[in-house]
């Protein structure tokens, strides 16, 4: 009896027809259409218009426009430039001092406490505790800055505390007068994101390998040189998510450089404010100013996606 030969079975995906290539094309389309619509609507087309607005040289409301042009950034950046007006340097330049000083404030005051909290802190209160270190931020920003006023204004509790110390010690301490410099906008800026440093490193340091320090102890390092050389490196992706996302946050603050700063510390965050709701209106100009801060924060934020720990930031 002739036996046949098995048969070939086909794995050959037929293909596909029109309905089944729509549905394909349609789903993702599908998921993401709302929040890409989204995004289009309250992110992108805004940020266009601000780009379009800043073209136009002098532009303000209720005036006829003059054409397109790079008339508002030569303004800003543009020393041989007839309408280059250095103020608008230094207020860039004391933004960015301003984050500067508040990321490293934060750093080295963050730092030991994230640490204490990950590593030293008791396991059953741990929770509790970072809890209760985050509390300042369920206040009003605003809140705490009113709260810094009467803290450092010459007749504030600083100073009454003080000259209640010099009267115990029987010397005569002189009114320090904070308010209204540059040292209370510092202060206000690191005590509002200093709880953001200190999640984010401790989001860091909570997952460091125990085991690398026990080895470090054994082979004879000393603590600094553990930290240094074990617990600093393991931690870096952590150190550099927070500081970046300090500097961003700090750089655009409106409410604390206004409040403690006062007319002396102008900032690019006031400097906007003033260019379209001020007495000047020049709505080109503050675009202009609007599109030097979203490049930077943008910056910034392509830093943190490719330096920072991205577990950290978002379990932050």
């Amino acid at each position: 009896m002739a036996v046949s030969p098995p048969q070939s079975v086909s794995t050959t995906v037929p293909p596909l027809g029109g309905i089944d290539r729509l549905r394909r094309l349609l789903g993702p389309l599908a998921l993401l259409g709302p929040p890409g619509l989204w995004l289009l609507l309250l992110l992108v087309f805004p940020t266009l218009l601000i780009l379009d607005i800043s073209l136009i040289p002098g532009l303000r409301p209720g005036e006829a426009t003059g054409g397109y042009g790079l008339g508002n950034y030569f303004q800003v950046f543009n020393p041989w430039s007839d309408a280059f007006d250095p103020v608008y340097l230094q207020v860039i330049g004391r933004s960015l001092y301003y984050a500067t000083g508040t990321t490293l404030g934060c750093l080295l005051l963050g730092f030991p406490v994230a640490y204490w909290l990950a590593l030293m802190s008791p396991v059953r209160w741990r929770n509790l505790l970072v809890v209760a270190f985050v509390l300042p931020l369920w206040t009003s920003s605003l809140l705490r800055a009113y709260a810094w006023i009467s803290i450092l204004r010459p007749t504030g509790l600083l100073n009454s505390l003080l000259t209640w110390i010099g009267s115990g010690m029987g010397v005569d301490l002189p009114t320090q007068s904070w308010l209204y410099t540059s040292t209370a906008v510092l202060i206000g800026l690191t005590y509002s994101f200093l709880p953001y440093m200190v999640l984010i490193l401790y989001a860091s340091l909570e997952k460091l390998d125990r085991a690398l320090l026990e080895a470090s102890a054994d082979l004879g390092a000393v603590p600094y040189q553990t930290f240094w050389k074990v617990t600093v490196p393991q931690s870096l992706p952590g150190i550099a998510a927070g500081c970046l996302l300090v500097f961003i946050t700090s750089m655009g603050d409106f409410v604390v450089p206004t409040l403690l700063g006062g007319a002396s510390s102008m900032t690019i965050a006031r400097l906007i404010y003033n260019q379209f709701l001020g007495i000047t209106r020049n709505w080109g100009l503050g675009s202009a100013l609007s599109m030097v801060l979203i490049l930077a924060v943008s910056l910034g934020i392509a830093l943190l996606l490719k330096y920072g720990d991205r577990s950290s930031v978002s379990e932050t």
